[in-house]
């Protein structure tokens, strides 16, 4: 395969796909081509400045304090704490899925992310270790999240003797299946409240925005976040909200401009019968 191949592979995908899918269809022929190289089976990559299509952002509407709160009043009660673990920390839905008792820490007030719950090939859960170094964290969590764990816990029959069980199953049991959860419970929940089309991953972007908003810096975010990357901290989640926006744009007005009614309060008064 020549490096026209491939360009004209990339224009062809294009027709039929979506940007996103076409890079990550073109990301797995670069890895092929690295590894040739990396083997010594070819001395050169035909992967070499190939035009890809453009990614345009795609904006999502974030929940509101008030909008979480209709959203977990119409969860069933066993699944309402994984809504806040992902708003509040900022865990992704394998990593409240794989959350194991032993895992949190009440004394400390601290939740540990050590293990995730993915499908395999066929669709059926699997356990391994979170999607990256970085995701491998220990997190703090406000008091509110740890007593609401706690009673989660206790309604569940669960202590922190308990340590292998998992915070949230299934209802028959086992580790959460996503597509099962998202039809049954998730969908539903996003319709009565009112916030259909919204994502479980979009709590965890309000995380990151909230954070962002709050003044958090970044390093403490991208920690928080389990980010390899800063730039996915601040590119692909924290989206500008628009009464930040307004406030920014008003400090900075006070900063470098003249507010001109302070222009006419000290202008003279034109005289009597003066005319201009």
């Amino acid at each position: 395969m020549t490096q026209r191949h491939i360009q004209a592979l990339a224009g062809d995908l294009s027709t039929r796909l979506a940007p996103r899918t076409v890079r990550r269809a073109l990301g797995v022929v670069r890895a092929v081509f690295a590894y040739a190289v990396d083997a010594e089976l070819i001395g050169r990559s035909p992967y070499r400045s190939i035009k890809l299509p453009h990614v345009v952002p795609t904006r999502r509407s974030l929940p509101t304090g008030e909008a979480l709160t209709e959203l977990v009043d119409a969860v069933p009660g066993r699944y309402q704490a994984m809504l806040y673990c992902a708003t509040v920390l900022g865990l992704r839905f394998s990593e409240v899925a794989g959350l194991r008792v032993g895992e949190l820490d009440f004394e400390q007030s601290v939740l540990h992310v050590n293990e995730t719950v993915t499908r395999d090939g066929k669709g059926r859960p699997v356990f391994g270790p979170p999607k990256s170094d970085a995701s491998r964290r220990s997190l703090a969590i406000p008091e509110a999240l740890r007593d609401l764990l706690a009673e989660h816990l206790s309604r569940s029959g669960l202590t922190a003797s308990d340590t292998g069980e998992l915070v949230f199953s299934a209802p028959s049991g086992g580790p959460i299946r996503y597509a099962n959860w998202r039809n049954r419970v998730w969908v539903p929940a996003t319709r009565a409240a009112g916030l259909e089309g919204l994502g479980f991953h979009d709590l965890r972007r309000a995380n990151a925005t909230a954070l962002v908003r709050l003044g958090v810096d970044v390093k403490t975010a991208q920690e928080r976040l389990g980010h390899s990357d800063v730039r996915m901290t601040l590119g692909l989640y924290a989206q500008a909200e628009k009464p930040a926006d307004r406030d920014a744009a008003k400090r900075l007005g006070e900063v470098f401009m003249r507010d001109p009614r302070d222009e006419r309060s000290r202008a003279p008064a034109p005289l009597a019968g003066n005319r201009p």
